[in-house]
């Protein structure tokens, strides 16, 4: 069956319905290196223009954010204990995009839900040092992104298991554990799921 039909056939079959504030948790055995037990948040999903999304637990091994700030010529004071750089997808690696709690909001913020806002602009990079940024701060270069229909397919042949966000998931919880742990927000254990998806 062609993907044109199938996207056809899910157009009559199913509501559309956004996944923009959810996760996205990838199967093991995923088939693409660049996603292996990554968490993705959706930050926008329309039938129209497909869906975008963050990796949120990819830290950047040689990046920093002091890094970041002196190639913008934003002069800075180090900070206690800086936002660690993630590698937030394969798409627009050359963008910043910051997922931060809704406590902090300027005129280029958009709210996902009630709790998260996404913003890609300098001036929260300078408010963040200047201690007037938000609580809660994700801070990733580049994105994943996805046409029309193409997430929704992925996830009916099983690529990826979907999960409710939460602050404590996407920031308080260590990127070596996220996959886990966003696994067992929705009862999912992680070594059986894993020993279930080896079996032939």
């Amino acid at each position: 069956m062609t993907t044109m039909k199938m996207r056809q056939m899910a157009g009559k079959d199913l509501k559309f319905s956004s996944l923009a504030g959810q996760l996205l948790i990838a199967m093991p055995g995923i088939d693409d290196d660049r996603f292996d037990k990554a968490v993705i948040y959706i930050s926008t999903h329309t039938p129209e223009t497909g869906a975008m999304g963050i990796v949120i637990n990819y830290p950047a091994q040689k990046m920093s954010l002091y890094e970041i700030l002196e190639q913008l010529s934003i002069p800075y004071d180090k900070m206690d204990n800086p936002p660690a750089i993630l590698l937030g997808g394969p798409d627009q690696i050359t963008r910043g995009f910051i997922l931060h709690s809704n406590d902090y909001h300027s005129d280029l913020s958009v709210s996902i839900d009630k709790d998260i806002s996404l913003t890609a602009s300098q001036d929260i990079l300078k408010d963040l040092i200047n201690g007037k940024g938000p609580r809660y701060t994700l801070i990733a270069l580049g994105c994943a992104t996805w046409t029309a229909g193409q997430l929704e397919e992925e996830i009916m042949s099983n690529i990826w298991l979907t999960a409710p966000a939460s602050i404590d998931l996407l920031f308080k919880t260590p990127y070596a554990h996220m996959w886990e742990e966003a696994l067992s927000s929705i009862g999912v254990n992680a070594p059986m799921l894993a020993n279930d998806f080896g079996k032939a």
